[in-house]
């Protein structure tokens, strides 16, 4: 399986997991707000401080972004771009986050596709201060209570990097029993949860969020990706018994590479590693 050199040792631990209590919602995003604000205002009027959400068609005034890149000094393995600020209204195509918090304050983690304003098509890692909501739209989220992601420095990676930590108790109303996992480097993303799954006794589960870098891609439909470095963003995932009663994880995402290649798709599973992370929630349905 493709790997990167890390600029650190690989620890142990190579899922970070937190059980906790969550619940799926809907809400609108207020336009005029900057996404950060928007977000963290929909899970909290729900009881919640930390969770996922998943979005197609926003509208977003002023934008900024930057894209995977290739690292210029060799302190990571990959890096960021400069950050691009398109003019007029960027639409997206769909986006994932991660809200957790960072030195204290709300943070978010957030891949997604877009077309700017010109009709170019783009796609990356959006900027929490620079990204504001031009239009309402809603967004689907699950809230975790009993977890938080925290922005945390990664020795392994050499970035600060969100991840799971226990939390106390909001109280805030709940469902479900779910997982907030974060997937280290170089270990198949599929693979690692079905492992997990099958670890922890769990049957069936549902995938919400979903934001991090794989190394390159390979899809079921036998398209390539072979520029290493990517921003990825789920748009849906499960895993459920095969006809033989095995686990098997099917993983929907769309990603842009280095390069601006832009793909998307079912992974194979066994043939897709992760590049820096992969953070998502696990929502246990059986």
């Amino acid at each position: 399986m493709r790997s990167i050199k890390q600029p650190g040792a690989p620890v142990t631990e190579r899922i970070q997991s937190v059980e906790a209590r969550g619940r799926a919602l809907a809400f609108t995003l207020q336009a005029g707000l900057p996404l950060l604000e928007a977000a963290s205002r929909g899970l909290a009027a729900e009881g919640f401080a930390s969770g996922v959400l998943n979005f197609g068609r926003g509208a977003f005034a002023p934008f900024g972004y930057v894209m995977p890149a290739l690292s210029k000094t060799g302190e990571n393995a990959a890096f960021y771009s400069d950050t691009y600020r398109p003019a007029g209204v960027t639409r997206t195509k769909l986006g994932s986050m991660t809200l957790g918090s960072r030195h204290g304050a709300p943070f978010f983690h957030c891949h997604g596709l877009w077309t700017e304003a010109d009709g170019k098509a783009s796609g990356g890692h959006m900027l929490p201060d620079e990204t504001i909501v031009a239009e309402p739209f809603e967004v689907q989220a699950f809230g975790i209570d009993g977890a938080m992601f925290a922005a945390e420095p990664d020795p392994e990676t050499n970035f600060k990097l969100f991840g799971p930590v226990p939390a106390t108790s909001s109280g805030a109303h709940t469902t479900s029993r779910a997982f907030a996992l974060r997937l280290r480097p170089n270990q198949d993303f599929a693979g690692c949860l079905e492992a997990f799954c099958k670890a922890h006794g769990i049957a069936r589960a549902k995938i919400h969020g979903g934001v991090g870098s794989t190394i390159g891609a390979r899809f079921a439909d036998g398209g390539v990706t072979e520029p290493f470095a990517t921003e990825l963003a789920m748009s849906a995932g499960t895993i459920a018994p095969d006809a033989s009663g095995a686990l098997e994880a099917a993983l929907d995402v769309a990603l842009i590479d280095y390069t601006g290649g832009i793909a998307g798709g079912r992974l194979i599973r066994g043939d897709n590693p992760v590049l820096m992370t992969m953070e998502l929630v696990l929502e246990v349905l059986d």
